[in-house]
């Protein structure tokens, strides 16, 4: 049942489309990208960022200025001054932040990679009152500027078409910034989806439907239609994991075998069991993603060649890429 909010915005945007489907798209638009409150939602969020709090203190915390707002990212470095590790930004999803992806980043830490993890804007320790697409690349690209290029990106939930946006240079006013590696968890693979999906909570007709979805537009210089997985990524081959679970309520499973069809560089994981947000610091998918990142290029993911883990026993078993790998 619609709660009361619910019902007055659907009837707010009613009479503004009736007057102008215009007016009731860019109203619809600034709803949408419009940030919550970053105090927790829930008893239940409230204690895991309790558990995170330590953690987070020890982190290096490094503000960026981008237009709008102030962005945070947090720095983890490995014990091991000058252990040989890649340089990874992490990206979380939409009303979640950093503290969420900590159990991730210890693990990659602890196999000696550096971890910068970015507060989208509106978000954990950032400012600002708006996000989309646009906002997003903009606090990837800054970071970047502040740390350095990085090897891998890992985007969970809209941190994934955040950080593939980031590597397709898809934003047009934002230089394009490309990594060798890049992890998507519990990610969407068409941003079209997400636009039917808002605007159907709204409640808009064909009319502010077509407004709303226009807005894309202006801030990215692109249409809707070019943020979709098969026309971000189709000439880039930058080796991919695909991490996703079939039981995920809020991002179907379809979309994962969506970004595993652009090619064979990419490489699909079942994580069942984990849902949509438990997945980002279960222990099976903390495994698969450091043992991803510190690969080197090897060829036998494309020739689908036996993986070290097959031959030492493992029970992850692996695939081709079109055919998911399943995590125990």
């Amino acid at each position: 049942m619609a709660s009361l909010v619910e019902k007055v915005t659907r009837a707010v945007l009613r009479l503004v489309a009736a007057q102008s489907p215009q007016k009731a798209g860019e109203l619809a638009f600034w709803l949408f990208t419009r940030t919550r409150s970053t105090k927790p939602q829930s008893d239940k969020e409230r204690k895991a960022l309790e558990r995170a709090r330590a953690r987070m203190s020890e982190s290096e915390t490094v503000h960026l200025v981008i237009p709008g707002s102030v962005v945070a990212t947090h720095v983890f470095r490995p014990a091991a001054a000058g252990k040989a590790g890649q340089k990874i930004l992490m990206v979380h999803g939409y009303r979640s932040r950093s503290d969420h992806m900590v159990a991730l980043a210890d693990a990659l830490v602890a196999a000696g990679h550096t971890v910068v993890c970015l507060d989208l804007p509106g978000h954990g320790a950032s400012s600002g009152r708006t996000l989309h697409l646009g906002k997003a690349v903009e606090a990837i690209d800054a970071a970047w500027r502040q740390h350095g290029a990085f090897d891998a990106f890992v985007g969970h939930s809209f941190g994934g078409p955040s950080v593939m946006a980031a590597a397709a240079g898809s934003i047009l006013h934002v230089p394009q910034r490309r990594p060798d590696r890049i992890v998507t968890i519990a990610a969407p693979s068409d941003m079209s989806d997400v636009f039917r999906w808002a605007g159907n909570f709204m409640g808009l007709g064909a009319a502010a439907q077509n407004a709303f979805e226009r807005q894309v537009l202006r801030f990215a210089g692109r249409p809707l239609s070019e943020f979709r997985v098969d026309r971000l990524m189709h000439d880039l081959k930058i080796r991919t994991l695909v991490i996703h679970a079939e039981d995920d309520k809020e991002v179907a499973y379809s979309n994962a075998e969506a970004i595993a069809r652009t090619g064979a560089h990419v490489r699909l994981v079942k994580a069942n069991g984990f849902g949509h947000r438990r997945i980002v610091s279960a222990e099976p998918v903390t495994r698969a993603v450091v043992e991803f990142v510190g690969e080197a290029v090897r060829d036998a993911e494309i020739l689908d060649l036996p993986l070290p883990s097959e031959r030492e026993g493992d029970n992850v078993a692996a695939t081709q890429s079109r055919r998911p790998r399943r995590l125990a």
